[in-house]
C-alpha cells in the first residue's frame, strides 16, 4: 500500500513562507482534468487498490511530525509525502528508521541542506541532512543538482561522507549513480532551474530540467521505501506551472514505488 499524505508546514523556512499551502495546490492540479493519471510507461498508480490519499497529516508541532508519520508507517504502508518546507524530511526519516534498518537517500536539490545551524535554528530547512547524517539514520546520502555550496557545507560533506553530483558535473556523473539498497527520495523542487519550477522560495539558476529529474527517477532500480516532494511555494508560481511539475513527479515516483 502506498499512502499519499501532506505535511503543510513551513515554520522552518528561512526566507519566504508559503510551502504549507503546497499539498492542497498539488492535489488540485493533479485532479484538475488538465491531464490524466497515466505515467510515461503507461502506468496508472492511482487506479490500484494499493494507493490511498489519506489527506494531510494532523500534528501538534514540528516534534510531533515523527510520531504521526510513524503511525502511518505502522500500517505497513509506504508513504509519498507532499511538503512543506524541507525541514519535514528529518522527522519523516526518523520515523522511517523505526521500520527500516538500512536504507539510502537520494536528495535532489539546489542546496546541500547540511548546515549544522542556520540562523540559530538546528532544525531549519537548511539543516535536515546534517541531523539525518549525524544520527546515522541512513547508510548513504547522495545529493544531485547542488550548486550553492559554501566552505562550511563542503566541510559537512567530508565529515559525513556525502556523495555529491554537483550541477556543474551532472552530465558526466549522473549515469554512474547506482542504488542497491532500499531507497528514500527527497525531491526539493528548487533543484530544478527556475525556468521549469518558478514556484519555489529560493530561485537558483543553472539547475536541472524537468526531463533530467524524470530520467533520474525512471532509471532507479532499487526498491523505493518512501519519498517526499518539498519546497513548492504557490505564492511564487506562474499559472500553476510548478504545481504541474510536482504532480508529474508524484505520478512517476508513485509508479516506481508500486513495482
Amino acid at each position: 500500500m502506498i499512502k499519499l499524505l501532506g505535511i503543510p508546514f513551513d515554520c522552518k523556512s528561512s526566507f519566504l513562507q508559503g510551502a504549507a499551502l503546497a499539498p492542497g495546490r498539488i492535489r488540485q492540479t493533479l485532479r484538475s482534468g488538465a491531464g490524466n493519471d497515466w505515467t510515461e510507461h503507461t502506468q496508472n498508480p492511482f487506479a490500484a487498490d494499493q494507493f490511498q490519499d489519506i489527506g494531510d497529516l494532523v500534528f501538534k508541532d514540528y516534534l510531533d511530525i515523527e510520531n504521526k508519520m510513524a503511525e502511518v508507517l505502522s500500517t505497513g504502508a509506504k508513504t509519498l509525502t507532499l511538503g512543506g518546507d524541507h525541514s519535514i524530511t528529518y522527522p519523516v526519516i526518523r520515523a522511517h528508521k523505526r521500520f527500516y534498518d538500512d536504507f539510502e537517500i537520494l536528495q535532489i536539490d539546489a542546496h546541500g541542506d547540511l548546515y549544522d545551524n542556520f540562523e540559530g535554528d538546528r532544525y531549519s530547512h537548511a539543516c535536515p541532512f546534517a541531523r539525518i547524517m549525524e544520527e546515522k539514520l541512513a547508510s548513504r546520502l547522495v545529493q544531485v543538482g547542488i550548486r550553492t555550496f559554501n566552505p562550511h557545507q563542503r566541510e559537512q560533506v567530508a565529515r559525513f561522507g556525502v556523495e555529491v553530483v554537483e550541477m556543474k558535473d551532472f552530465e558526466e556523473k549522473w549515469r554512474s549513480l547506482v542504488f542497491k539498497k532500499p531507497l528514500y527520495i527527497s525531491l526539493d523542487l528548487d533543484g530544478l532551474d527556475p525556468a521549469f519550477a518558478p514556484g519555489v522560495s529560493h530561485h537558483e539558476p543553472g539547475g536541472l530540467m524537468t526531463r533530467e529529474v524524470l530520467r533520474l527517477i525512471q532509471n532507479i532500480q532499487a526498491p523505493i521505501i518512501g519519498a517526499d516532494i518539498v519546497e513548492y511555494n504557490p505564492h511564487r508560481d506562474v499559472s500553476d506551472m510548478t504545481a504541474a511539475v510536482a504532480a508529474k513527479f508524484l505520478k512517476e515516483i508513485a509508479a516506481k514505488m508500486s513495482v
